[in-house]
């Protein structure tokens, strides 16, 4: 609420507002409850916060309890996290990526237009905006080298991408269609999927990536409810050359008007730097899309569960969402006001994501996610 934050768990001791779960360490409990609970929750804290009600208004002993400033507060994982799904399902992205490495006139693998990619992730490396990381070591092959070696990852970069919460998961064995996907998913926040670009490209033949993402995804602590995002609801892409398969054909858009930036602060600049603007609407595959086909094999999603919309790239290269569309591979490096280039990510170098969606004389803020680079641990 502005630069404030305000304690629920007050509210509802209070019993001001209708609920039993905020007194929790996390938000699994609320989410559990479902799409009509998640309104109703709502509703009642804007009646309370509306500027003609008095119950908080007049008050200052509740005021003093409930409200507390953002820089007083430290946040903490918004829930606890059981499985992390990362999806592939930016179509310039993956374009931009199919061109670097393979013929660009067949930049997309045949199936990508038939399916939202995806891979299962590693949640309990999921860290909450802050959080400084280390970078890596892994198994690289170096160039002109038939054999690889273990080296601390020298193309360390991150991946501009939303994040949606599964609320109420559904019995395995039974798949969740697109027409029900606002009776489960919950609500978005900002993440940073961390890459190792140099062990991605030795490791992910046959099975994608492994080590090179398992490192670190960091999230904003901020999940912002669908029923907040409304307003900035968008029609979808056209998906007619080819057309889904009827599982994931869908009524009702799943696209919003989300702006999204990427600010690069080294060691040696006092202020971070814009270095790429995107939009969550450069998305192909919708959140309803990802959410089928993730359980149409009869996949049960559980309260808390957590999936990424992979990287975010638009058509103009200053909307790419990773190091490595923006310096195209390292073959042209990023400029700095004061004369620094960037291939990939030095150690120092923070990145800092933010979020917004942009309504008639008011603003959905999403915060920001940050990390900084810090220097390889010793390994002996």
């Amino acid at each position: 609420i502005g630069n404030l934050v305000l304690d629920l768990s007050v509210l509802e001791s209070g019993g001001l507002i209708d609920s039993n779960c905020f007194s929790s360490s996390d938000l699994n409990l609320f989410m559990s409850q479902g799409n009509q609970a998640w309104s109703n929750i709502r509703k009642q804290i804007q009646k309370l916060l509306n500027i003609d009600n008095p119950i908080l208004r007049d008050n200052d002993l509740l005021r003093s309890k409930a409200f507390f400033k953002q820089s007083d507060v430290r946040m903490h994982l918004p829930a606890n996290i059981g499985d992390y799904t990362d999806f592939y399902s930016s179509r310039q992205h993956a374009t931009n990526v199919g061109s670097m490495f393979r013929d660009p006139e067949n930049a997309l693998l045949p199936n990508w237009l038939h399916l939202p990619v995806g891979y299962h992730g590693r949640s309990s490396s999921i860290v909450i905006s802050g959080t400084p990381i280390h970078r890596p070591h892994g198994q690289v092959l170096p160039v002109d080298s038939e054999q690889p070696c273990l080296q601390p990852s020298k193309l360390m970069d991150f991946e501009l991408e939303m994040g949606c919460f599964i609320g109420r998961g559904n019995e395995l064995g039974k798949p969740i269609q697109t027409k029900d996907a606002s009776k489960h998913l919950f609500g978005l926040v900002l993440v940073n999927d961390w890459s190792a670009r140099d062990i991605q490209k030795w490791e992910y033949v046959p099975l994608g990536p492994f080590g090179a993402k398992n490192l670190a995804t960091s999230i904003s602590p901020w999940i912002i409810p669908f029923d907040a995002l409304e307003p900035f609801r968008i029609s979808d892409p056209i998906q007619d050359h080819p057309k889904p398969l009827p599982y994931l054909q869908c009524k009702q858009n799943w696209t919003f008007d989300i702006n999204l930036e990427v600010h690069l602060k080294t060691k040696s600049i006092q202020f971070s730097e814009v270095i790429a603007q995107s939009n969550y609407k450069y998305m192909y595959w919708n959140l309803a899309q990802q959410l089928a086909h993730h359980t149409i094999t009869g996949c049960n999603m559980k309260t808390g569960d957590l999936f990424a919309s992979g990287t975010i790239s638009g058509d103009d290269p200053n909307s790419y969402g990773s190091m490595l569309e923006l310096a195209w591979k390292g073959t042209n490096p990023i400029k700095l006001s004061n004369g620094e280039k960037r291939k990939f990510l030095n150690d120092g170098d923070e990145i800092i994501m933010t979020g917004y969606a942009q309504g008639d004389g008011y603003r959905i803020g999403f915060g920001d996610v940050s990390g900084q680079i810090l220097s390889p641990v010793s390994i002996g």
